[in-house]
């Protein structure tokens, strides 16, 4: 029978675990977006969501119990003061995993594990809706220019966000 299985082992003891999850949130809440396998993906996903979940309450006894997982006043204050704001009118869904393919030296899977950001896609939605109520003066093409018809794109999600990661680790 599969009684109280509710999490992923992942193939370590009890003590590794928590280690290992500990540090793929901490980091998640740090830089927003982190590169691993789908199953560490998951089991720190699910971790996150109810630290932001508690995070939304804001109180003090929530604030104890995330000091307690993260360990880091900064982060905390942090998740309580500019992360859970941005989730505030969401009931769930603040984290997102998206898989990349596979990794080329042992051919793990990868996925990025990230936090959805609301408040921009927000803001974006108001700045569209802004230039369609005010619109600047169009550009009418006459006879002689000819529309140009692109080529459907080949490039996919994963490519492009392959490159978004590679110019930000030849960044650093």
């Amino acid at each position: 029978m599969r009684h109280l299985i509710k999490e992923n082992k992942l193939s370590r003891s009890r003590a590794q675990r928590k280690a290992l999850i500990k540090s793929l949130v901490r980091n998640l809440l740090i830089y927003e977006r982190i590169k691993t396998t789908p199953r560490k993906a998951k089991a720190a996903s699910a971790k996150a969501e109810r630290l932001i979940a508690m995070a939304k309450r804001n109180d003090l006894h929530s604030r104890r119990i995330a000091f307690s997982f993260l360990q880091d006043h900064n982060l905390v204050t942090r998740l309580f003061d500019e992360i859970a704001p941005r989730f505030k009118s969401n009931p769930g869904g603040c984290t997102r995993i998206i898989d990349l393919g596979f990794r080329k030296g042992d051919g793990a899977e990868i996925s990025i594990l990230e936090l959805t950001t609301l408040v921009e896609k927000q803001h974006q939605r108001k700045e569209k809706k802004a230039a369609k109520e005010h619109p600047q003066e169009a550009h009418v093409p006459s006879l002689k220019e000819a529309p140009k018809k692109s080529a459907p794109s080949k490039k996919g999600l994963r490519q492009s966000l392959r490159k978004i990661f590679k110019k930000e680790r030849d960044a650093l």
